[in-house]
Parts: C-alpha cells; structure tokens; sequence
C-alpha cells in the first residue's frame, strides 16, 4: 500500500513538473542584429555559425532567467522571444517585464530629467492567433509614452551596407577613440544617410557574420534622439530616459521596465484588445551616435511574466493626449476618442478609449 501511494505520489510529482509554467523567456525564434559595436561578440559568433545558430546562442543568454547580455545593435537590430504560456492581459495591470542593462547617472544636467545610458526600444507583442506556436501572426506596437510626440516617425526605415573587405579607414583626427568615421554606410527613408562609426575599443566585424548579403533593411518607429553632450566637448554624453513603454530605458529595478498589453496598437495606430500574448519583440528604436560611446543599441539580458511571479504593479501611466483628427471639443461636452485620436461618438467596440469632459481625461477600457 505504502508502495504504491509512493509511486502515485511520485508519478504526480512529475507531472506537475512536465506541465508547470515559466516565468521567464523559453524560446529566442529571431535574433537579426543592426551593426554595431558588440555584434558578434553578444553574443559571440564563431566562423560557420548560421543564422539558426545565433537565434540559439541568444536563446542560451536569456532563457531561463539567464540574464547575459545581448546586443541589438543600432537602429532596428532586434530579437523576437515567446514563453512556454500565454502572457495573460490583466486589465489596469503590468504584465511582463523585459531586463536590459540600463542605468541612471550621477551628473545629469538638462531639465533634472533622469538619463545616463538609456538606449530604448520599441517592444511589440503577437497573439498565437492559428495556434501553431510561432511568431506568424500579426505583430502589435505597446505605445509607449512617447508614441504621439511630434518627433516620432511612424514607417521609418533604414538600409546598411556592408562595407568592402579592403575598405581604408578614416579615422577622426581629433579622437583617437573613433577609428573609421565611415565604417558602415546607411541611408533611410527620411532623405538623410550617415556611417556606423568604428572604435579603438572594438575591434571586431560590426557586421553580423552569418548575413550573407551586402545590405540590410529595418522598419519600424523611430523616436526622437535622447543623447546630449553635456560636456559640449564630445567627452560626456547622456541618454535622457523616455518617461515609460520602452525596453532598456530605466533600470530594472524601475517599474517602468514594465509593460501593459493594453498599449497594444494596430499599424494605423488603433488599440486592440488582446486577452494574452504568446511573443514577444524588442529592436533599437534610436538612430544616434554618441561620439567615443558610439551607436546607441538596445540590450536585452531576459523577460519575466510578472504574473507568474506573483508581483502585482498597477499600470499608473498618464493618459496620452491623442491629437484630434475629426475637430476640435467644446469645453462643455463629454466626448470620446480612440488613442489615434479619431473621434467616437461612444466606446462600444472592444479596446481602450480617452474620455474628454469638463473633468478633464481619463482612460476608458471596454471589455
């Protein structure tokens, strides 16, 4: 009898390993860097490696709570990562978190604004709509604070090209930190074009080793440049957080490296209402060079379901101010739009809402 309630017990020990949930990042299905100065070294790329192979390596560095490093290069270089479960979408909530390697400095200037080296990117979440448990399906912006400010580009998109074998250097002759100020051309749908500079301090490929082709396109958001020399001597920058909604913008221990999936928006900018999230992908969201510090590149080191974890953060963002694309509001009337800003005459259909009234505003969201 003892025996075989062991044995019940231990079979039921098992299962409930089998099928216990994670917290953290399982999968790594995409890892496909911009240049920069730590690709091919975060992680490292040995001769041969292919592109599955890297996606693994990433995998290696932030699945199970790992939480090494890894390097998204500059703009649009990025990562797409899932969980062995469903991220469920907790009205007023924090769902999940995302780790990077952001910090605050002691010697910020402008404005008394938090900054030091906060390289944001653009997260965006995917529901396993055809449930064949890959990131297939259609891919949701979380707008974050900055997602209406006039600076922001909507469909930004920027080509790199590799640079010839046999290129010369040309190194600045004022900072020997800078070897090559036109390593890696770009050139983006903005009308304006630039270099990927190149350091004393990496001397590697900057060039993503297992692409095979000569140039590499990205598309996305841009926001709007946070650097600032506050030497005005090229000697000491600082990168300006955004106030919330980016990935390796505030330290991980700041609740605002946290996300909602009710930011979740369409391309046209309307909210959707997704009850959960199956993927996940971060890419860097500035184009910017900083001088010696060179490119700005969002680094990722895990993610967290915060749920699973039992930590409860209540979602405490201010309303986004939408700009108003069907008129402007009388001061006396209560009306109703979308975070596009398109009006509605009342929040019928399923999503998030901004009520304007004689009150002020407040954030509707109908189930």
């Amino acid at each position: 009898m003892k025996s075989r309630l062991f044995c019940t017990l231990f079979m039921l020990s098992i299962a409930i390993s089998i099928f216990a949930q994670s917290p953290y990042i399982s999968r790594v299905f995409e890892f496909m860097p911009a240049p920069g100065q730590f690709v091919n070294n975060m992680p490292y790329y040995d001769m041969g490696d292919t592109r599955q192979v890297m996606a693994r390596k990433a995998e290696e560095c932030l699945a199970d709570d790992a939480r090494v490093v890894v390097s998204l290069g500059s703009y649009g270089g990025y990562v797409v990562f899932g969980f062995d479960h469903a991220v469920e979408n907790r009205p007023g909530q924090m769902d999940f978190e995302i780790l990077g390697n952001a910090f605050y400095s002691n010697a910020n200037v402008s404005n008394n604004k938090q900054g030091g080296s906060c390289e944001a990117g653009i997260v965006m979440v995917s529901h396993d709509d055809n449930g064949n448990g890959l990131p297939d399906d259609e891919w949701y912006e979380l707008a974050g604070s900055d997602y209406h400010n006039p600076g922001t580009i909507k469909h930004y998109s920027i080509t790199y090209y590799r640079p010839a074998k046999d290129k010369q250097p040309t190194p600045d002759p004022s900072n020997p930190a800078i070897s090559d100020t036109s390593y890696i051309a770009w050139r983006d749908n903005q009308g304006q074009q630039g270099y990927v500079q190149r350091n004393a301090y990496n001397s590697q490929s900057y060039w993503p080793e297992w692409v095979d082709a000569d140039s590499l396109c990205f598309q996305g958001t841009l926001l709007p440049k946070n650097a600032v020399d506050e030497s005005g001597l090229g000697t000491y920058y600082v990168l300006y957080a955004f106030d919330w909604g980016y990935a390796d913008n505030h330290p991980n221990t700041d609740a605002r490296s946290s996300f909602n999936i009710e930011w979740a928006v369409d391309g046209d900018g309307k909210s959707v209402n997704l009850p959960s999230i199956h993927f996940v992908k971060v890419y860097t969201a500035l184009n910017q060079t900083c001088g010696w510090l060179g490119e700005t590149s969002t680094e990722v080191m895990g993610a967290n379901d915060l749920h699973l974890l039992n930590r409860q953060i209540d979602d405490t963002t201010p309303v986004q101010h939408p700009t108003m694309s069907q008129g402007s509001f009388r001061g006396d009337e209560t009306r109703y739009t979308m975070l596009n800003g398109v009006r509605v005459n009342s929040p019928t259909a399923s999503g998030i809402y901004i009520e304007h009234s004689p009150n002020g505003l407040r954030k509707l969201i109908v189930r």
